[in-house]
């Protein structure tokens, strides 16, 4: 069998983590030279397959390869960018069957959320209406944990770890100062539609009175009545109150309480600062003095904190993807799958991307408490072994030392196309 290259592309918001998926895909994908030719990474996502920006993995040394397990962010690019509807743009997925026909690439790995799954679905479908031979393979990637199928998603194990770490120290810090300063804390973390980050936040308070002492889930509509009780609550009775909001947050009325009232690439709506609305209504109604903190892009690129189980799971289906191609395993995307609680202990499965695609899991009912501010004891279940064991990459002079590959394009054979 003649070996055929492979192409691999990063898409969505990265990881901190996202890499060591690459670092197993391409290393898997290089002990098999009689099957696997090169690995051609798109720059920035589907965009590289669009515009023929194709880089050459094969002209990284192994040792890089391997350095980027430690290094965070998307070594290739990312993007935002949505293929549209085979009926509505045929002319996109007709060039990525001509690009891959140039580069004679037999192989499709897309490392992404909801819409990327939903990209490698439709790739796959219009592969087999044109008779070419192509194998995809979706490979999961989301700190928002919202994938259906998989028990988790690779890079959410280090961004719950990040922010339940940055809640337990803000907490140490507001108390510390309550008395004579400030008395409400928020933090605002990722979460469009589900609360996955806002409950890992949760995992910091062990005992009664401990940051944080209010979560509030995109799952829940805000009510600022009972909101503001609480607050009052927890101040009154602990001398300060910390809270995690997700941007996802809405009223009772469906309304985002961030919303911008802009759209992001894949047609989202732009959200921000729920934070600070949150403690402006505090101070308003309350008093209180306040501090806000937006983790944004810190808690998705927090490799110095990652979680050893996700880094392991991330590796892991990099490592599966090649194997469930070389199976001929089309359509499908390595999931986790939950085989313990205590001790832990998971395996890579296999799921049809067709029931992935565009399937957005939320936070179950009963992981939220009844009155909707907090984690039950079966979420913190789920949620602790995720964040468990530590996994420091190499520093250099007091820093992290991350890698950044050579990324050299591979010659271009044809004509130029609008994105």
């Amino acid at each position: 069998m003649t070996a055929r290259n492979a192409f691999y592309a990063q898409s969505g918001g990265v990881t901190a983590v996202i890499n060591a998926t690459a670092c197993g895909l391409i290393e898997t994908a290089r002990q098999h030279p009689d099957r696997i030719g090169k690995v051609l990474a798109g720059r920035d996502g589907i965009l590289g397959a669009l515009t023929e920006d194709l880089i050459d993995t094969s002209l990284e040394t192994d040792a890089d390869i391997a350095r980027l397990k430690h290094t965070p962010g998307g070594a290739f690019g990312s993007c935002r960018y949505k293929l549209k509807s085979l009926d509505e743009h045929r002319a996109q997925y007709e060039r990525l069957m001509q690009v891959f026909r140039a580069h004679d690439i037999g192989y499709f790995f897309y490392n992404g959320g909801n819409d990327s799954m939903d990209t490698a679905w439709k790739v796959s479908q219009l592969a087999q209406r044109m008779g070419f031979p192509l194998v995809c393979v979706g490979i999961p990637k989301t700190v928002d944990n919202d994938l259906a199928v998989t028990d988790n998603c690779p890079g959410f194990g280090s961004v719950a770890k990040y922010v339940a770490t940055s809640m337990r120290e803000a907490g140490y810090d507001v108390a510390s100062m309550a008395r004579t300063s400030t008395k409400i804390f928020v933090l605002e973390v990722m979460g469009r539609h589900a609360g996955w980050i806002t409950a890992a936040c949760g995992l910091a308070a062990e005992a009664e009175g401990e940051a944080p002492h209010i979560l509030l889930f995109p799952e829940i509509p805000f009510d600022p009545e009972a909101f503001l009780a609480r607050v009052q609550t927890c101040v009154e009775r602990y001398g300060y109150c910390t809270v995690a909001v997700s941007e996802g947050l809405h009223a009772a009325d469906g309304r985002l309480i961030a919303d911008m009232g802009s759209q992001d690439a894949f047609g989202h709506a732009q959200l921000g600062g729920v934070g600070q609305i949150i403690a402006q209504l505090i101070k308003d109604r309350l008093g209180h003095k306040y501090h806000w903190a937006l983790a944004d892009y810190l808690q998705r690129s927090a490799r110095h904190l990652a979680s050893r189980t996700d880094l392991e799971q991330a590796y892991a289906v990099g490592v599966k993807a090649v194997e469930l191609a070389l199976a001929g395993r089309n359509a499908v995307m390595p999931a986790i799958r939950r085989l313990a609680d205590d001790p832990y202990a998971w395996e890579v499965a296999v799921a049809d991307l067709g029931e992935v695609a565009n399937v957005e899991k939320k936070m179950p009912r009963e992981f939220i408490t009844p009155d909707g501010f907090h984690i039950t004891e079966a979420c913190r279940r789920y949620l602790q072994p995720l964040i468990v064991g530590e996994a420091f990459p190499p520093f250099r002079q007091g820093l992290p030392d991350y890698v950044r590959l050579r990324n050299q394009s591979v010659v271009r054979k044809l004509g130029e196309f609008a994105v």
